[in-house]
């Protein structure tokens, strides 16, 4: 099995399984922009005491945010019960606590509908998302994937991601990771999922099975962070994640 090697992935210790209580399970269609945006603007978004970790290996080498877009199917309580499925974009930047050498991801912010803000990390803003995709396979088997991303902001932001790539073939893992928030860093979730992952681009790999990216943001939260010097890193195409999600015990 190939492993995709960025630090989003990372496997890390976590407490015993007794010690954790299960909050919710849920299935999502996702994609991640993975890129290399100025170090001082990244810098500015964590918290006291953390420091940014990009990968130094694997198809994401070097990058230091991530635009994590989230189309839920399907989200359950502990007891099974749904929940609303809201489409989610959000900003993740692989970090560490300073002076440790552990991978952690940093949720900076975010961006859904007004009932899920502002969400269980504390600083997700009210906004309408929405995704269009669209799929279509020949008879050979080739498929290709079209991906479009709107978003507005009340607070004046706006994205909007027009993405289209050849379907690779994914690369399936189990992984497990631990989700901190940047307005409550001692607050952290513990994410167990499996996923199917295909790199639809990579600089590191010099890879590229996209024919169509445009990306445009603005706003008081994207602006200081996409100011036309990123560089994109990869993107990471990920049709079937099924995920479990934990709070550690006290």
């Amino acid at each position: 099995m190939r492993k995709l090697g960025f630090a989003l992935l990372l496997l890390v210790a976590s407490p015993a399984v007794g010690q954790e209580r299960l909050v919710a399970n849920d299935i999502s269609v996702r994609t991640f922009l993975n890129f290399k945006v100025q170090d001082a603007s990244v810098e500015k978004t964590l918290p006291a005491g953390w420091e940014t970790n990009p990968p130094a290996s694997g198809p994401s080498k070097g990058f230091n945010l991530s635009v994590f877009l989230v189309d839920f199917q399907i989200v359950q309580d502990p007891d099974g019960k749904p929940l609303p499925a809201r489409p989610v974009v959000a900003l993740v930047i692989p970090a560490r606590k300073i002076g440790s050498n552990a991978p952690a991801n940093m949720v900076t912010g975010g961006f859904t509908a007004q009932a899920g803000t502002p969400g269980p990390y504390g600083n997700f803003n009210p906004a309408k998302v929405t995704v269009d995709r669209r799929s279509h396979t020949e008879t050979d088997g080739k498929s290709v994937i079209e991906e479009a991303w709107e978003m507005k902001a009340d607070d004046g932001g706006a994205l909007d991601v027009q993405l289209q790539f050849v379907r690779g073939i994914p690369s399936r893992e189990k992984v497990e990771g631990q989700f901190y928030s940047a307005a409550k860093p001692q607050f952290y979730r513990i994410y167990r999922y499996e996923e199917a992952a295909d790199i639809a681009l990579s600089t590191a790999e010099a890879l590229d099975r996209v024919t169509k990216f445009s990306f445009k943001a603005s706003g008081p939260k994207l602006t200081p962070l996409f100011n036309g010097s990123e560089r994109l890193i990869s993107i990471i195409s990920i049709p079937s994640f099924t995920r479990s999600i934990y709070l550690p015990g006290s």
